[in-house]
């Protein structure tokens, strides 16, 4: 029987408690308080709440490391930095969605909110089952990592990005088998009554190609995290914090996400990297040290050379 209740309780209760009540304090500061009223996230805006985020994280890092120690606090950070990462393939895809839908921007944060909700609860039950895993049977270790090299480097080859067809997501589909989807959305609504019936709103199918899509992504962080830290409370709150602020860090780069043309190689480089220290930690010890180094140094170096590297402008 895997451990699930042992890996939980790697932490005290009210370590959990605490955490999470937070969590739900500030997400219902931000959407009962600050997003109370649908608008449009401006530039100004979602800069200054991805600082909150990141000033958050970092004071939560200072904590652990109070706490805990160094080395806990260094996992977090690090753990921290590649969800943020991988993050930045999510803002792409939902720049496809709502480009696709004609999702006002005013509903988009709306949308944002309610799926990050869903992204939490997922990579929670995803991150304890996998330490629960590993504890168990420790060879997925070598799987997690051969699929992290896999990635990284199909990541780095040329080719077309990816396209997102929500009319041909599974969930979507499914769903419209169960409840009919109305012609226009309702003022921001997820659900209203149309011809003495209820409906499901166009903006309700984005959120589910949302949820799908980070589903996906998902399974690139699982084992990314799992690879710096197999804490399930540093795993889960590193992810956590990157994922909430995703939302503004969506509203952030949204129009400019052409600037950063090499954060996808140094993301590969880094997925190449941690699925090596997978593959190599029986006999080679990588400290979480050395991994924070590596992980910032080619994260800030690939940030540098797409602003001071100009683009190459093809020859007619």
């Amino acid at each position: 029987m895997i451990p699930l209740f042992s890996v939980i309780e790697t932490m005290p209760p009210w370590a959990w408690i605490a955490f999470f009540a937070f969590i739900i304090a500030m997400l219902a500061l931000d959407l009962g308080v600050f997003q109370r009223d649908s608008h449009v996230v401006g530039m100004k805006e979602a800069l200054g709440w991805c600082v909150v985020w990141a000033v958050l994280a970092l004071g939560f890092g200072a904590l652990l490391w109070h706490w805990r120690g160094p080395e806990p606090a260094q996992q977090f950070l690090a753990g921290y930095l590649i969800e943020l990462c991988l993050s930045v393939d999510n803002v792409f895809v939902f720049i496809l969605v709502f480009a696709y839908f004609k999702v006002e921007p005013r509903y988009q944060h709306r949308v944002l909110f309610w799926g990050i909700i869903g992204a939490v609860l997922m990579r929670a039950a995803f991150i304890v089952v996998g330490v629960s895993v590993i504890a168990r049977f420790h060879w997925i270790l070598y799987v997690f990592g051969a699929f992290l090299v896999y990635t990284g480097v199909k990541m780095a080859l040329p080719g077309k990005d990816a396209e997102v067809d929500p009319e041909h997501n599974f969930a979507v589909k499914l769903f419209r088998k169960f409840l009919p989807v109305a012609p226009h959305d309702e003022r921001g609504h997820f659900f209203t009554h149309h011809d003495g019936r209820r409906m499901a709103t166009p903006l309700f199918i984005v959120l589910i190609v949302i949820e799908t899509t980070d589903l996906v992504f998902a399974l690139d962080s699982l084992p990314a995290v799992l690879a710096i830290t197999k804490d399930s409370f540093v795993a889960l709150t590193s992810n956590i914090f990157a994922i909430l602020g995703l939302r503004s860090l969506y509203f952030a780069l949204s129009g400019i996400m052409q600037l950063f043309r090499y954060l996808k190689i140094g993301l590969a480089i880094i997925l190449v990297f941690i699925g090596v220290k997978m593959l190599v930690e029986r006999w080679v010890d990588i400290s979480t040290t050395t991994s924070l180094g590596v992980i910032g140094s080619v994260l800030t170096t690939s940030v540098l050379m797409s602003v001071l590297v100009p683009p190459t402008v093809e020859k007619k």
